[in-house]
């Protein structure tokens, strides 16, 4: 057994170099190459040690650890970018990288020289691309409540910063990158960025999507973006009032992004606090109905065996 886990542990982070020890253990149990007395700790070795071989190889091994996934960079202005680091896969959000978003967040929110944030994507294609399809495609309905938590911890921990968080839009921004947007304070694009919520598409109810939309959108264009799941393109975006600035090319957003925050720093602190709570309070005043419904419907969804179905036949296109 061991031995042929070691292999299949093998082949799919050659696939996906990626992949968590989480979803890998997932995969092997339910193709019957592990049980559920092998852990965690024990699928995390292995990829450990295929990492390791890689890097001595001097290959390029996509980002793990904390720190990795979400890169924090402090300048002298004062301003902290977090940049989510899995260009590979889009910076699709797994559990890893929402926990290290969140971490993060708080990090700069208690620290004293950081007086703004911009958050980014690394890559050129991608701000976030919505959940990890592969992480996703392995849920449980018992395990939806932990998970769920997890991806929007990091959007209440974007509503928590006491200072100015700017989404730096370098590309496509979907599902939970799309939330991520919608919960900054103001958000930058270039012409080449498209937003939208397109969860009921990988079978998953549009819950908590639809409830940040409220706080940016009227009820019909809330409903038939929940309902399609379609993308809206940069002059949508911009005729509904979502970004604060937009600029022609991509390698324009980081300067823009940066230049807002700093503007927003300069402001009088307890006012900038003051108003953004308020803010906060009128953001989160729905929360917690939106996260039980939303949990609610996505494991009645996983009970289904919808996601698993819809999100399996896509990778398998893909691979």
């Amino acid at each position: 057994m061991a031995q042929k886990l070691g292999d299949y542990v093998e082949e799919l982070w050659r696939n996906d170099p990626s992949i968590e020890a989480a979803a890998v253990l997932e995969l092997a149990v339910a193709d019957g190459v592990a049980t559920r007395r092998t852990t965690k700790a024990s699928v995390s070795s292995m990829l450990s040690v295929l990492r390791r071989k890689a890097r001595e190889a001097g290959v390029e091994v996509p980002a793990t650890t904390p720190s990795e996934l979400v890169r924090i960079e402090r300048g002298d202005d004062g301003i902290a970018v977090l940049t989510l680091n899995r260009p590979r896969a889009l910076n699709a959000v797994t559990v890893a990288l929402a926990e290290a978003l969140t971490a993060a967040l708080e990090q700069c929110g208690a620290d004293p020289a950081t007086r703004a944030v911009v958050l980014t994507g690394a890559g050129g294609r991608a701000f976030c691309a919505g959940v990890d399809l592969r992480e996703a495609s392995t849920m449980e309905a018992a395990r939806v409540e932990e998970w769920f938590g997890a991806v929007c911890r990091a959007y209440t921990g974007i509503l928590a910063v006491d200072k100015p968080v700017v989404a730096a839009l370098n590309g496509l921004a979907a599902g939970a990158g799309f939330q991520m947007a919608l919960v900054s304070d103001l958000r930058v694009a270039h012409r080449g960025v498209r937003m939208g919520q397109p969860e009921i598409n990988a079978g998953l109810p549009s819950v908590m999507g639809s409830y940040w939309m409220t706080l940016h959108l009227g009820w019909a264009k809330n409903q038939e973006l929940s309902y399609t799941g379609r993308f809206m393109d940069c002059e949508e975006c911009e005729r509904l009032g979502l970004f604060a600035a937009v600029v022609e090319r991509a390698d324009e957003v980081p300067g823009r992004a940066r230049a807002l925050a700093r503007d927003l720093a300069a402001k009088a602190p307890v006012a900038f606090r003051r108003t953004k709570a308020r803010f906060r309070e009128l953001a989160m005043r729905g929360f917690e109905e939106a996260f039980r419904a939303g949990t609610l419907g996505q494991q009645a969804a996983y009970n289904e065996g919808e996601p698993q179905a819809i999100m399996s036949k896509f990778l398998a296109r893909r691979s």
